[in-house]
């Protein structure tokens, strides 16, 4: 078990953000470049003033009222007193509104600030300063020359990207025949397994969420570009089922005997990918819609790094299963999410590219997304504590599509259909190239 004691990634509160802000800036150092310090710092400033000022006018308060106490006493006349005690209560109940105001503003654009990365997080600016853990299977090598899932997936009728732009726009894909079957056997695959194997309970959570939900783990407001987003009731089309699953005990106490909970949920994801212009433009890498697996854990605190393991492994197993090469990326911390405190990705080979590229992000977010969205436990007889939460993805199905279109593909363009998918797949095992049939 991984010494987290010395980690204060869950103290984004108003405590600390007013005690050690130029502390919590140099531990960030690269990773808080966008947030506006300045801004903070200054109502840092304007909410200290205000609970210094309140405070002196209490200590006023209650020098006024044992004056008027003792005047009472002496039967002397106490008017002039008591009205003095009236401004004192109206500065003091107006200076209260400002300090509200001040902490609601603070909370804000406290919601800007990232996860502090764990202590066994690689340093490092950008992907490249990422460190490989290990590896599994072999890159895939043919004897032929091999295509990418583009030109398998279309030259075999089950993939169509023209008629998608068509009927929707760039960053489409249709699923046809074997194409859609296939992208349904791998989803029931993955979840079956989850299951059966990893102890996870399947939910099906809702694809819309509210801007609440979408804050409590961490989207909003840092990354409302990339969301898709319906103005009339200001909802929002989930990037990744994390948003729903995790929130499904927002403002909760858990009792400490029901965790570890893990959730397995299959959804559509749906993402902008703002900022992605001229990357993967063809094929189903990146993508505005597309379905995944994703694996949530609520967890005890001392145990969240286990879990972070146990959940890593959960997603590889998908992987073997499959016979799909991959490696293990430990992120740094140039390349570690918002939320995330510790990130694992795993790479899966794909021939056409003649590397490894990311099919899921296993993160722990510790205590982060707790706090923003109030979930909590309680052991016996203690007090109501932040519990913490992890995600990763158990896979994505697109990208799990494209690699076995491209490890699994013949040199007359037929693919292979992977045992443990076979049973999901009526028991064929192979989709040919010639009269776009399974067989």
């Amino acid at each position: 078990m991984l010494d987290f004691g010395s980690h204060q990634a869950l103290m984004h509160d108003l405590r600390t953000l007013s005690d050690s802000l130029d502390h919590l800036q140099s531990q960030l150092g690269p990773r808080g470049a966008n947030v506006p310090w300045e801004t903070i710092q200054a109502l840092v400033a304007t909410r200290r003033g205000l609970i210094t000022q309140t405070e002196d006018l209490r200590h006023q308060l209650k020098k006024g009222s044992d004056r008027i106490a003792d005047l009472k006493r002496q039967k002397l006349p106490a008017e002039e007193a008591m009205t003095a005690l009236r401004e004192v209560r109206a500065q003091i109940q107006a200076l209260e509104g400002d300090l509200r105001a001040a902490e609601e503003a603070l909370e804000h654009e406290a919601l800007r600030i990232p996860n502090l990365p764990h202590t066994s997080v690689p340093t490092g600016c950008t992907e490249q300063d990422n460190v490989e853990l290990r590896r599994w299977g072999t890159p895939t090598a043919f004897s032929f020359k091999s295509r990418s899932h583009v030109e398998l997936g279309e030259a075999l009728g089950i993939l169509d990207f023209k008629r998608a732009t068509k009927i929707a726009g760039t960053r489409f894909s249709v699923g046809i025949g074997h194409g859609a079957q296939l992208e349904r056997a791998l989803a029931n695959f993955m979840v079956d397994l989850h299951v059966t194997r990893h102890g996870y309970t399947e939910v099906l959570p809702p694809v819309l969420v509210n801007r609440q939900t979408m804050t409590g783990t961490g989207q909003l407001p840092k990354f409302e570009d990339d969301a898709f987003r319906i103005p009339q009731e200001d909802f929002f089309l989930i990037p990744t089922a994390e948003v729903p699953v995790t929130n499904l005990f927002r403002d909760e106490i858990l009792p400490e005997e029901e965790l570890p909970i893990r959730y397995v949920a299959y959804t559509s994801c749906f993402r902008r990918e703002a900022g992605s212009y001229g990357k993967d433009t063809q094929g189903l890498i990146r993508v505005h819609q597309f379905q995944k697996v994703e694996l949530v854990n609520f967890t005890l605190p001392d145990q969240s790094y286990d879990q972070l393991e146990h959940l890593t492994h959960a997603a590889e197993t998908v992987l073997q299963q499959l016979e799909l090469p991959y490696r293990v990326m430990a992120l740094c911390t140039g390349d570690l999410g918002f939320s995330a405190a510790k990130t694992y990705d795993l790479e899966v080979w794909l021939p056409s590219q003649q590397r490894y590229r990311e099919i899921s992000s296993c993160s722990n977010f510790e205590a982060f997304q707790a706090r923003r969205a109030e979930i909590k436990f309680r052991s016996k007889g203690g007090k109501p504590q932040f519990l913490h939460t992890l995600n990763g993805s158990g896979l994505a199905i697109g990208r799990t599509l494209v690699a076995i279109l491209e490890n699994f593909q013949q040199e007359d363009g037929s693919i292979t259909i992977p045992k443990v998918l076979q049973p999901y797949m009526n028991g064929a095992s192979v989709i040919h190239s010639r009269d776009r049939k399974v067989q």
